[in-house]
């Protein structure tokens, strides 16, 4: 896991250049790329402070369909950069808004239907801030993230579908 709150080792590095600011870097508290099951709540509760007003959080949740088809299962694989690039990621996304904490997982591995795929939180003092930034940061992890899902539909059929 890379908790760049804590300043841990390559990923609080690479975060921090990739933001171009150190203090960008320490305002992301959580982020990583898992293979068990995740939940808003543990982004939530990390990024909380008595100074925030808002906490803003988006779970991306396994639905039982895709372009009209029925999903009955999903496996996510990712790239062995993943959780590098989710922490730049984050940290690009504090540096743009200086008044947040950010904490972001990815799940990979066999999912079912209602598993949390992302789960995000983003705190600020003021609400405004707070959703502009979790927008921004779930757009910038679909962008960015080297995640690959593999849909099974009801139907019989298959399809990857990259988030690059």
């Amino acid at each position: 896991m890379t908790d760049v709150g804590a300043g841990a080792g390559a990923g609080a590095g690479a975060a921090g250049a990739a933001a171009g600011s150190g203090a960008a870097a320490a305002r992301v508290v959580l982020s990583d790329v898992v293979d068990r099951a995740i939940t808003v709540a543990e982004t939530a509760d990390v990024v909380a402070t008595d100074q925030d007003g808002a906490v803003v959080t988006f779970a991306g949740v396994v639905r039982d369909h895709d372009d009209g088809k029925g999903v009955t299962a999903l496996e996510y694989e990712r790239h062995p950069s993943a959780g590098e690039v989710i922490t730049e990621v984050a940290a690009t996304i504090a540096a743009d808004h200086p008044g947040v904490r950010i904490a972001v997982l990815h799940r990979v591995g066999k999912l079912v239907v209602g598993d949390v795929a992302l789960a995000a939180a983003v705190s600020s003092a003021h609400r405004a801030e707070a959703f502009a930034a979790c927008a921004a940061l779930i757009d910038l992890v679909k962008e960015r993230v080297p995640i690959w899902k593999h849909q099974r539909f009801s139907d019989g059929s298959d399809e990857w579908v990259a988030s690059l």
